[in-house]
């Protein structure tokens, strides 16, 4: 109201007469203001997350633009605008499969940080539905810069499945060190065997029943089942291939990540790689 009439009448005045301290009004006045220059950005920014980050990658986003803003201003812009990130849906806990009795050891052992790109890598796989009928993805992450360096898409949850994935990296197989899994019998086989052994490739897999030691790889694959696998129906296996390369794109040149300092895979590796030259 004291906007409405300050072409009348002066602010002092209305706010001696409302009993409202100019200071409230103008704090006030500028929040309102402070609100209106931050929401479109706020809105681009989570729209650009394909509906993914929430209040504190949000945040880190205005930062970057020069915005200083709380978790709880964001939040609240947030709803006030019906912005509801994927990762407030509850997650569904798959059933654990039937692992293989190998004794071949845990080489990895939860380290899960290492300073040189693409010397250890690991990957799991998981279900997808495509025409109303489970089918499987694997990918292959370096554990570097959390980068998906390999992907295959099938009908089947087998060997070939991931030696489609191995197939489809872009750098020399035998920059890889270290292959860590799960104990499942997708991983530990013939054909999986051949490919190590030809590059060299010393292999790693997770204690029987735990999950904890193959944990990037299973908070890769929350990330895309929140962000990705749910929120589209795939009609078939080659409308999942063309969509997911398009997420894999966006996952390691756009998508930023806590892990990585807030920085996306690439630009993680461009600006380590920067330090040594």
């Amino acid at each position: 109201m004291i906007k409405n009439n300050s072409h009348k009448y002066s602010i002092s005045a209305m706010c001696k007469v409302l009993q409202l301290s100019r200071s409230t009004y103008y704090y006030e006045s500028k929040q309102k203001i402070d609100t209106d220059k931050i929401t479109p950005k706020v809105i681009d920014i989570f729209k650009a997350s394909r509906n993914n980050y929430g209040t504190r990658k949000i945040k880190v986003e205005l930062n970057k633009l020069g915005f200083i803003v709380s978790r709880r201003k964001i939040g609240r812009i947030m709803k006030e605008n019906g912005l509801v990130s994927n990762y407030t849906v509850a997650q569904y806990k798959p059933h654990p499969n039937k692992c293989n009795e190998s004794k071949i050891s845990n080489e990895l052992n939860r380290k899960f940080n290492t300073n040189t790109p693409y010397s250890v890598v690991v990957s799991d796989l998981t279900y997808v539905r495509v025409d109303n009928k489970w089918n499987y993805v694997c990918i292959l992450i370096d554990l570097y810069n959390r980068e998906i360096i390999g992907h295959s898409v099938g009908k089947y949850k087998d060997a070939n499945l991931v030696y489609r994935a191995f197939s489809s990296v872009s750098t020399r197989l035998d920059n890889i060190t270290l292959f860590h899994t799960d104990r499942g019998n997708e991983f530990k086989n013939k054909i999986i065997d051949e490919v190590l052994d030809t590059f060299n490739i010393k292999r790693s897999l997770s204690m029987k029943g735990c999950p904890y030691d193959n944990a990037v790889a299973g908070a890769t694959f929350k990330i895309f089942k929140t962000e990705f696998a749910k929120n589209y129906h795939f009609e078939s296996l080659q409308q999942l291939e063309i969509m997911l390369l398009d997420y894999i794109n966006w996952f390691n040149n756009f998508r930023i990540h806590s892990t990585l300092g807030y920085l996306s895979p690439r630009d993680y590796k461009l600006h380590n790689l920067k330090k040594t030259v």
